[in-house]
């Protein structure tokens, strides 16, 4: 089997050929014929279809025959439908410095990327949570703190809701401020979801995560239940849930939110909130599963 990558129709496309051996005009006519599926690309948008490949994107002007190599081999082989964790690899230089999100789908990708690694690409990992910092550690991930890095080329996590201008609440994994610090230390911010995660209004949902000083506990719930939330102690087997930084998360029931950010900044502003799920304006690029269709959305600039 044979993996190459070809320029074709303003496309970058990855294909595996099954025959032994192509010319590069006989490459173009499979391309055209044959059960490899090309991905589209247009504007802001990038639909993965059914198959294996690479997308050209802002960020990789020239797609990873490596990375590509490595989706021939994932389960299911020829044809089948590679994960969004594996596409999301495809916005990874090697070499590269990677922020590693908290959560299922961030979880997903880590996995994804151990394999990636034990074939031979090269990236150093900055953790968002001491859980994934242990996967990493066990998948063979070369990890390093904020303190040894000079910048993080890209971070990868999920969302618990993600708005059509790629505004998202996060934290229902409990590392919203890790979060929060190492994606406002990235050069880049990708964010991995399902179709479900989309909504209309920030807040939908009816949770908002912020995490607080226990030492504050009394103050930040009476001042958020003023700023209309309704906040509850979040609970692990019977006790407050307790951050990687030591803290407490108040899950805040809310109404849907037009305007977040004036919000968020009235949550701040109370002594002893630490910070919140809010992440506005800091997403550049979302991959959304549906299905067998993963959609790739691009932050639209003001």
């Amino acid at each position: 089997m044979v993996s190459f990558i070809v320029y074709y129709n303003d496309l970058w496309v990855a294909c595996l050929l099954r025959r032994r051996k192509y010319s590069a005009h006989e490459a173009l006519l499979d391309i055209r014929t044959s059960d490899i599926v090309i991905i589209s690309a247009t504007n802001r948008r990038v639909t993965f279809k059914r198959g294996l490949g690479a997308f050209r994107h802002p960020m990789n002007q020239e797609p990873h025959t490596y990375n590509q190599q490595l989706l021939s081999t994932a389960p299911g082989g020829l044809g089948a439908q590679p994960s969004m964790s594996h596409m999301a690899l495809e916005f990874i230089r090697d070499g590269d410095v990677v922020g590693l999100g908290t959560g299922r789908a961030a979880t997903a990708f880590v996995h994804a990327l151990g394999q990636a690694v034990k074939a031979g690409l090269r990236v150093t990992a900055v953790s968002t949570s001491q859980a994934t910092a242990a996967l990493a550690t066990q998948l063979g991930i070369p990890l390093a703190t904020l303190d040894e890095v000079t910048h993080i080329d890209v971070t990868f996590d999920g969302a618990d809701e993600v708005d059509p201008r790629l505004d998202l609440i996060k934290g229902y994994g409990g590392a919203l401020v890790r979060e929060k610090i190492v994606a406002a230390s990235s050069r880049r911010l990708i964010i991995l979801v399902g179709a479900e995660k989309l909504v209309q209004v920030l807040g939908s949902r009816g949770i908002l995560p912020v995490e607080i000083v226990p030492f504050g506990l009394p103050l930040c719930r009476r001042s958020l239940t003023e700023l209309g939330c309704r906040p509850a102690v979040r609970q692990h087997d019977g006790q407050p849930f307790v951050t990687d930084n030591g803290n407490y998360i108040l899950d805040c029931s809310i109404s849907p939110l037009p305007d977040p950010a004036p919000f968020e900044q009235a949550i701040l502003g109370v002594p002893g909130v630490v910070g919140t799920g809010l992440f506005i304006g800091m997403a550049d690029t979302v991959l959304v599963q549906d299905g067998d269709t993963v959609t790739v959305q691009q932050r639209r600039d003001p």
